[in-house]
């Protein structure tokens, strides 16, 4: 009761109210109305991760914050009145990842690829399969391009992308945003056409929340995401349900395999296992295996599937990370191991942290390497 009275207070009324406000300088201003609350406070995702939240100015009843310039890119916020997160009742654009929703805003321009522009776009479809290893039927979403439906005999490559903890098989195609980001690239040519294959990386999830009946034993955490069932569920039944179902191409150089966090975790799991399946690998925000935090790979056959991995030579090995990403130690220790079994692989390091900001522009950036 009390949350509903707090969250009642900002409800919008009759007067309008801008927010989030894009300005003509790329600065943007924030507002909420809530006449009777004490504080109101914002977190967003252009802000460093233990960064405290900003707070917002009052002015009769309306609340407000304007930021400093902001690059062209994908921005998540949410507000805090008097300490309770709520979304930005002004602003109808939100997205959901894992069980947390937060508002959105994007500022556009000419290198920004998150926007819908006017090209000819793919298709995203919700494609449930089944899988005897895990007991169910489970849902995965796929991008085909443009081209896919026009022209009923070409083939085309794949690219399997996986996500990290907390997210499902939506978490790419709402925060990628796989859709726009593929579309963009693919009509300015920097791109080839691709299918674009997004799994639940959780073994124990029948699908995203409120797409599929209820899963009494999810089996969610963070031991599962190493316990190698969803890898070998990959592997035996996803990957051929793509190639029986969809007119792809089954050899290792029309492959590709990228995830971030436990989606890089599963990644690595995958090509270490199998190091003739894919040409092409990206692992995002690398590195729990160095310290083994987990539990779960033994240091002997560690070595051993890394150096079958060199022998395989892939096309590209493909690593991507943040300086204030927590993870940045372990990929400077990985990377090191790479460098002493003779891995070669491409590095990429950015600002920021374990973030959707750096994961989105890795996509961006990892796509047009991919196939050629």
């Amino acid at each position: 009761m009390l949350l509903l009275a707090v969250l009642a207070r900002a409800q919008p009324t009759k007067q309008t109210i801008v927010s989030p406000q894009i300005n003509a300088d790329n600065t943007v201003t924030f507002r909420l109305k809530a006449p009777t609350a004490a504080s109101v406070k914002l977190k967003g995702s252009w802000m460093k991760d233990n960064e405290a939240p900003l707070a917002l100015t009052k002015t009769d009843s309306i609340w407000s914050f304007t930021t400093s310039r902001l690059a062209p890119d994908f921005y998540r916020y949410n507000f805090y009145l008097e300490g309770v997160e709520l979304l930005d009742p002004a602003n109808s654009y939100a997205e959901r990842a894992g069980t947390r929703y937060e508002s959105i805003f994007i500022i556009g321009g000419p290198s920004s690829l998150y926007t819908i522009k006017a090209v000819p776009h793919g298709t995203i479809s919700a494609v449930w399969y089944p899988s005897p290893t895990l007991g169910m039927n489970r849902r995965m979403m796929v991008y085909t391009p443009p081209s896919y439906l026009e022209n009923t005999t070409k083939k085309y490559p794949v690219l399997y992308l996986l996500h990290g903890a907390g997210g499902d098989e939506y978490a790419w195609i709402a925060r990628g945003p796989v859709g726009a980001v593929l579309d963009n690239l693919i009509a300015a040519g920097k791109a080839k056409e691709m299918i674009v294959v997004v799994t639940n990386g959780y073994p124990g999830q029948i699908a995203s929340p409120n797409a599929g009946p209820v899963n009494s034993n999810p089996q969610a955490g963070v031991n599962n995401m190493g316990n190698g069932r969803f890898e070998k569920s990959l592997v035996s039944e996803v990957m051929p349900f793509i190639e029986k179902r969809y007119r792809v191409y089954t050899d290792k150089n029309n492959r590709a395999i990228a995830g971030f966090s436990m989606g890089r975790l599963q990644t690595q799991h995958i090509t270490n296992a199998n190091p003739n399946l894919f040409a092409y690998i990206g692992v995002m925000s690398m590195g729990l295996q160095d310290n083994n935090r987990l539990h779960i790979f033994n240091q002997e056959e560690y070595d051993h599937q890394l150096n079958a991995l060199v022998k395989a030579k892939p096309k590209l090995y493909w690593i991507g990370t943040g300086k204030e990403d927590f993870l940045y130690s372990s990929v400077v220790n990985l990377r090191k191991k790479y460098d002493e079994v003779g891995l070669h692989y491409e590095y990429r390091e950015t600002e920021g942290g374990h973030t959707w900001s750096n994961w989105s522009l890795y996509l961006s950036e990892l796509v047009p390497k991919l196939f050629q």
